[in-house]
């Protein structure tokens, strides 16, 4: 593994703090902060640049670049009719940026599997063990807020630890 690939990661892997923060403060007070998004950004783009130029190929940047714009501006109608939060939305835009071209398909599945167990959670809060956190989710859903901030930032987790793992594994694996 060289030495960009290995700095590439460790981008990848100081973006996982940051995402526990977006989603623990999405789950609590319903914000994602511009600057959590800007740091992602700038973390998922550095990472990017390195494995580009460590690999010779642009085609993962420029891939991700497209999924981000895409999933932009195909969710801001839903962000005037107030169906998403504008957290939500550049959230969204920025983690095709951070999990890569080649983490999309695996990010959207996970993010489809931990949005299907947020929903359910928010609408059937009996399922939930704790009394206290099952009062929370039920004033939530008086409310009409689902944090989809948590299931994006998890999903974007799952992806790159696996990524990270993937990495490690080849390069043990190649010794």
């Amino acid at each position: 593994m060289s030495l960009l690939l290995a700095a590439s990661l460790l981008l990848k892997a100081l973006a996982i703090p940051l995402l526990v923060r977006v989603a623990w403060l999405d789950f609590t007070v319903q914000r994602i902060s511009n600057r959590d998004v800007l740091l992602l950004l700038c973390l998922g783009l550095g990472s990017l640049q390195l494995s580009s130029v460590a690999v010779g190929s642009w085609w993962d940047m420029g891939l991700s670049a497209l999924a981000g714009l895409v999933l932009f501006v195909g969710l801001f109608p839903f962000w005037t009719l107030r169906k998403v939060g504008a957290g939500d939305v550049k959230l969204m835009a920025v983690t095709p940026l951070l999990v890569g071209g080649s983490g999309l398909v695996v990010f959207s599945l996970l993010l489809l599997v931990f949005a299907l167990v947020t929903a359910l959670l928010v609408k059937s809060p009996f399922l939930l063990p704790a009394g206290a956190f099952r009062i929370y989710v039920q004033h939530l859903d008086r409310k009409g807020v689902v944090p989809f901030g948590v299931p994006i930032s998890a999903a974007a987790i799952c992806t790159v630890a696996f990524e990270i793992a993937y990495s490690l594994n080849a390069l043990i694996l190649s010794r």
